[in-house]
Order: structure tokens, then C-alpha cells, then sequence
């Protein structure tokens, strides 16, 4: 028996040692956010183009510790993907958007957000559903400001239930269409009561669940983020449209996003792809830096 031990520990140890750190590496990436491949080409084919992000990554972080660079950047969730592939994967989440105000469909929906007034990090996951992220959480704030209760809304409900406004579920939409849903509804389900799928599904709404009621909205003149900063100031949480395409949001970790000069003035927004994405689900984006992002493009907030 003792043998047997020693020929199994020796092969666990010779295993081990043809493994490069790379290996090693996207091993243990693959086994945090639980990705599993269908072939042995796919996943080589992932592993090269994870490499490739690494690289990038290695380098960016090399000029953010010498000061170079005011942010860093991470092995996410889409470490494995290449831009183009990352962009296709949420092209459709603002196509309302993108028909209706000529705005780039890598434009995702975020809230800029004061302490006090926001739910937990959500995750929309595999499906185009930022714009109902976005509009239950400048809602869930709102509501807290008005009834000092912070109660977290359902945005299953908004991908399900608001196809009549305009909205396509996981297939795009936008928070205006989302606000004048749930005014005409006379309200909208708590999460609790109606979790999120991540998947288009049939309308099941609940009357006698609803956490939070809405009689209309607000649009902020459109790229004044003068505007927008006193909105935050004296409302609270907003809903906005930014483009979220570049490598930079792809692999954000931390720091303040596409800054020249470290401590600055910074937006500071939440995002809807987890907690494992970003600073723990939120990005640091320039503020007063010719409406980065196109931040203040589309911004707006629910009535209460």
C-alpha cells in the first residue's frame, strides 16, 4: 500500500510539474466562475484568447504601478472572449436605444449612485436585460428616499410583462419603457416574489406583491453632466446609458476608468454583472471628461 502511495504521489507531482503557471491559472479561473467548454478545441481556443487578455492585462497593470495608468484591470468573467465576441454578447441590450436616439448598441444602462439608497450587486447574466437593472435600481433608490424602506425590485418582472411598451426582454430594451410599465401597471413585484431567470418568460405578475409603485419619469438634458451631478445630488439615484464596449470595461477591476490624473472627480456607477466584475460590481468613470461614455447622454429617474 505504501508503494502504491508513493507512485501516485510521485505521478501527482510529475502532473503537476508539466503544468506551466498559466495552466495553472486559467485551471483555477475556469473552476471561480464555473466554465465549462463542450470540446477540447473550444477550450483550447479559449485558453489561447484567454492568454491574449492576460497579456494585456499583465502589461496595463505594469503602467498602473508606475502611475501611468489611473486603473486596473482583471481576469472577468470575460477573460475568455475576445472584444468583438464580448460586444456581440450584449449588442442587443439597448437596441431601443440605439433605433430611437442614434446610440452605440455596446451602450449598457448603469446607475451613478449615492451611499444608503442601493440593493446588493445583481447579475443579469446571459441575457440583454442591463436596461431593467438599470430602471429597478434607480426605482429601488427612489422608493427608499421616499419610505426610508430599501426594498429590491424584480427585473424578471420587466423582462416578462413590458413587451407592450417596447421592450424585448432579454433582447434590449430601455428604463423610460421600463417606468411607463410600471406606472400603467400600478406597480412592479418585489424580487422575492418574483426572482430573476435570466430568460424570457411569461408575465406572472403578483397585485398583492408589488414593492414599489411609479407615476412617471424624468429625461436630464441630454449630455450635461452638470445637470446630471446635481440630479444625483438632490434625487438620488439615476439610471444612464453608457458604452460599455471597450477592452477596458471588459476586464475592469478598479481605479478610476479612463482618467489621466489619479484622484480626480469620478462618477461612481453600478454595474449588473456580479460582484466578481469590477471594484465588487462597481466602476469609477471620469466625471467632467467630455461625457465619457456618453454618460449623460440618456439619463433619467422614475417618479415616486
Amino acid at each position: 500500500m505504501r508503494v502504491f502511495l508513493a507512485v501516485a504521489a510521485l505521478v501527482a507531482v510529475a502532473s503537476a510539474a508539466s503544468l506551466s503557471l498559466e495552466d495553472l491559472e486559467f485551471h483555477a479561473w475556469k473552476l471561480k466562475f464555473g466554465k465549462i467548454y463542450h470540446s477540447v478545441e473550444e477550450e483550447s481556443q479559449r485558453k489561447l484568447t484567454w492568454l491574449t487578455n492576460r497579456k494585456l492585462v499583465l502589461v496595463h497593470n505594469m503602467l498602473a504601478d508606475q502611475g501611468i495608468k489611473s486603473y486596473r484591470l482583471g481576469m472577468t468573467f470575460f477573460a475568455d472572449m475576445d472584444n468583438k465576441e464580448y460586444r456581440k454578447l450584449f449588442a442587443s441590450c439597448l437596441r431601443s436605444l440605439q433605433q430611437n436616439k442614434a446610440h452605440s448598441a455596446t451602450t449598457f444602462l448603469r446607475q451613478t449612485l449615492p451611499k444608503g439608497y442601493f440593493t446588493d450587486i445583481k447579475d443579469q447574466k446571459d441575457c440583454g436585460s442591463c436596461w431593467a437593472f438599470s430602471a429597478t435600481g434607480s426605482l429601488e433608490g427612489q422608493t427608499f428616499r421616499k419610505t426610508g424602506k430599501l426594498v429590491s425590485l424584480s427585473e424578471q418582472q420587466l423582462v416578462d410583462c413590458s413587451g407592450d411598451y417596447g421592450n424585448l426582454g432579454c433582447g434590449g430594451g430601455l428604463m423610460d419603457q421600463a417606468f411607463e410599465y410600471i406606472k400603467a401597471n400600478k406597480g412592479i413585484d418585489t424580487e422575492d416574489s418574483y426572482p430573476y431567470e435570466a430568460t424570457d418568460g411569461d408575465c406572472r405578475f403578483k397585485p398583492d406583491s408589488v414593492g414599489a409603485t411609479c407615476t412617471g419619469f424624468v429625461d436630464i438634458t441630454s449630455g450635461d453632466e452638470k445637470a446630471l451631478q446635481e440630479a444625483v445630488a438632490t434625487i438620488g439615484p439615476i439610471s444612464v446609458a453608457i458604452d460599455a464596449g471597450h477592452s477596458s470595461f471588459q476586464l475592469y477591476e478598479s481605479g478610476e476608468h479612463h482618467s489621466p490624473v489619479i484622484g480626480q472627480d469620478y462618477w461612481l456607477v453600478k454595474n449588473s454583472w456580479g460582484l466578481d466584475w469590477g471594484n465588487k460590481g462597481y466602476i469609477q468613470m471620469s466625471r467632467n471628461k467630455d461625457n465619457q461614455c456618453g454618460i449623460a447622454t440618456a439619463a433619467s429617474y422614475p417618479l415616486v
